[in-house]
């Protein structure tokens, strides 16, 4: 079953039990990482426990998001509640960016001082393999959870345990460098990679949550299949001032779409309810809102694009990304 085809209380529980899964796993790993840091004094071992601390509490942010994402839609919130899961992710792009400066700050403070031994490398070892082992069933879970419900929390949530599994194999190789090959200064590099690695991760996840609430359109090859479909009716003599947006799992198009000037409205009424059938079909799950025109009339003359033939539009915009590109 797609995220188009379930249910807003299906698709709750699915992300709800994801976040559960994610606390506990986070919650497992911040006490063996504790026991590790005091054991080897390690930076790298550092590092992941700050990444590990922040996991908790971005995905215990994360289970209040979707929990109030699972919310159906009142009185004054007619569209429901689908950016609150924008709102968890950016929320846990800070951390995670607050995470990098740390980290990368003691590590250069710790090379420049030379203060960078560590001991029992075994423990730092051992509680990696096991935080690699519970990182990648986490993952894999996830993943799942996201193919299902399209969550953009759990999908953020989802990439701080897949860098997990490089911030782990990091401490693995910077200890055995360190304690078993004598390489000094290991550990802190080390410390400032796996910062580097939190920051690329931040900025791709503020990407995504941003573009959400800002309702960014739709991609120019989702949009164009959209209109293709659309323009299969033979009644439909065009379409004009199509906007898309997101919010959540829950996706919004709307148009103008123009007929014979001489059909009656029930007539129109008709048309437009057989090409939102026909874009369900294709589209499942999103919400479309058609606006009959009749044929040669174009509203809100002072904005150019507005009363652009959508087709027009797409071609324009696939023409700049290719003079941008060149």
């Amino acid at each position: 079953m797609s995220a188009s085809h379930l249910t807003l209380e299906q698709r709750g529980r699915l992300t709800q039990r994801a976040a559960l899964a994610s606390v506990a796993v986070a919650a497992i790993l911040l006490a063996m990482k504790a026991v590790a840091l005091w054991r080897t004094g390690s930076v790298a071992v550092l590092g992941s426990l700050a990444d590990t601390s922040l996991d908790l509490v971005a995905s215990l942010v994360t289970l209040m998001g979707v929990r109030l994402a699972a919310m159906p839609a009142d009185h004054d919130h007619r569209f429901g509640h689908g950016k609150a899961e924008a709102l968890a992710a950016l929320f846990q792009v800070t951390l995670i960016t607050m995470a990098a400066i740390g980290l990368a700050w003691e590590s250069v403070h710790r090379m420049l001082v030379g203060v960078h031994e560590t001991a029992a490398p075994e423990t730092g070892i051992a509680v990696s393999v096991v935080a690699i082992i519970l990182s990648f069933f986490l993952v894999v879970y996830q993943k799942r959870v996201i193919a299902r419900t399209g969550s953009l929390a759990i999908g953020t949530d989802n990439l701080h345990y897949q860098s997990d599994f490089f911030l782990n194999l990091s401490v693995i190789v910077a200890l055995v460098l360190d304690q078993y090959l004598g390489i000094s200064g290991a550990d802190p590099i080390f410390g400032v990679g796996i910062a580097l690695w939190l920051a690329w991760n931040a900025w791709q996840s503020a990407s995504q949550a941003v573009d959400d609430l800002m309702d960014k359109e739709w991609s120019l090859e989702e949009r164009q299949h959209f209109l293709n479909v659309a323009s299969r009716h033979p009644q439909l003599k065009g379409i004009h001032d199509m906007r898309t947006r997101s919010s959540g799992a829950h996706r919004f198009v709307q148009f103008h779409a123009s007929v014979d000037p001489d059909m009656t409205v029930l007539q129109a009424h008709r048309v437009m309810d057989e090409i939102e059938a026909a874009l369900r079909k294709e589209f499942p799950g999103v919400d479309v809102l058609i606006h009959p025109d009749p044929e040669g009339h174009v509203e809100g003359g002072g904005d150019p694009l507005r009363g652009m033939d959508a087709q027009d539009l797409l071609e324009e915009e696939s023409s700049e990304a290719s003079a941008v590109g060149k």
